[in-house]
């Protein structure tokens, strides 16, 4: 007994009904696969490509507000202050700018054991220093003007004033020296 293979006689014109029908239901499982993911990847590129665009948006409107910023002059508020204020903090300010360190270090040391250093008051504006100082006699108080003048730090001393304290039992010569100090 011998099988008879069966013949396919099919006189239907080629198209795509025809291809559809004889077309294996794998192929069509994973064509229909394949377009799924085709779409899938579309979508995703639009959706990053719209991303990218409100970033872009983004971007171009942060760097105008910059240029907008850095074009705009800074408006400064003008106020006037009081020639008087003015003319206090520049006085204030001179006072700070005193070069304290220098003259504590000149005074010390040019003063010798035998003045007593009273008081000292600085003049900015001038670079003047007024010292008033007690000695026990003139050649003390001489001396001592003497060597403030040969001081690095000042460029000159001038004894002002003197006077005998008669109130105090040991009588000592109280005096005043102005000394210019070198600007810096």
């Amino acid at each position: 007994m011998s099988r008879l293979r069966p013949i396919r006689i099919d006189f239907a014109p080629s198209g795509w009904r025809r291809t559809l029908y004889r077309l294996h239901p794998a192929v069509a499982v994973a064509g229909v696969a394949g377009l799924l993911l085709c779409l899938g990847g579309a979508w995703s590129v639009m959706d990053l490509a719209e991303q990218r665009a409100a970033r872009a948006a983004q971007l171009e409107r942060l760097q105008e507000r910059v240029r907008a910023l850095s074009k705009a002059p800074k408006a400064v508020p003008e106020t006037a202050i009081p020639e008087a204020q003015a003319t206090a903090v520049n006085g204030a300010i001179l006072q700070l700018n005193v070069p304290w360190r220098e003259l504590e270090d000149a005074l010390a040391a040019a003063t010798p054991a035998n003045i007593a250093l009273l008081a000292f008051e600085p003049d900015a504006r001038k670079h003047l220093l007024k010292i008033t100082a007690e000695a026990r006699n003139s050649d003390d108080m001489v001396g001592y003007v003497q060597v403030l003048k040969q001081q690095e730090f000042f460029s000159g001393a001038a004894l002002v004033r003197h006077e005998i304290e008669e109130q105090n039992p040991a009588k000592p010569l109280r005096f005043q020296v102005e000394v210019q100090w070198r600007g810096r």
